[in-house]
């Protein structure tokens, strides 16, 4: 059987339906497009902060750790005095100086040993280091020369004499070591 127009099911045609249904989508994909852009623009404005909140958690953990590592570079800067006189004490109070001294003075001397060294292991424990050159390469960055020394015994601009050690906290130079360096001879 043929299917005649006055069937049931006729197909008819209209040129406006076609029309307004191109119109509806073209609409809608310029619309996706639109969506899609501001998605991506969205995705790319999250992903940049989010960068930068890891980089600021990163900086600030940095600082937090210098701050706790330098908090008592003050503090040290001042109490360095005490283990100069400390360590002159003890230079002078040397074994053959006191080996006929009372008991109590080699007791005292004792002391002062005992405790000087307690005072560089507290130094350690908060990242303070003694810096004693002697013999190394003369380092304007850490020494600080006081004099020179004429000899050919040692290569220009070792480290010779050590008059006062010098202190660092983490990589920071809290105080230079005065040095005297070794000068080829004239």
């Amino acid at each position: 059987m043929t299917a005649r127009p006055d069937d049931a099911n006729p197909i008819e045609f209209d040129p406006q339906g076609e029309a307004a249904a191109g119109e509806s989508a073209d609409h809608r994909d310029a619309e996706i497009l639109t969506l899609q852009e501001e998605v991506g623009q969205l995705k790319d404005r999250l992903l940049r902060t989010l960068a930068e909140m890891e980089n600021l958690r990163k900086r600030a953990e940095r600082e937090k750790a210098e701050a706790t590592l330098y908090a008592a570079t003050n503090f040290a800067r001042d109490i360095l005095s005490v283990s100069d006189n400390m360590t002159k004490a003890l230079e002078l109070a040397h074994a053959d100086a006191i080996k006929d001294a009372p008991e109590a003075v080699k007791n005292l001397v004792a002391g002062v040993e005992v405790t000087n060294r307690e005072l560089l292991n507290v130094f350690e424990r908060h990242g303070i280091k003694r810096l004693d050159p002697k013999g190394e390469k003369f380092d304007p960055n850490l020494h600080e020369a006081m004099f020179e020394v004429h000899t050919a015994d040692h290569p220009p601009g070792t480290v010779m004499d050590v008059m006062r050690a010098g202190f660092s906290i983490g990589d920071r130079l809290l105080r230079p070591a005065l040095v005297g360096v070794a000068k080829a001879p004239q």
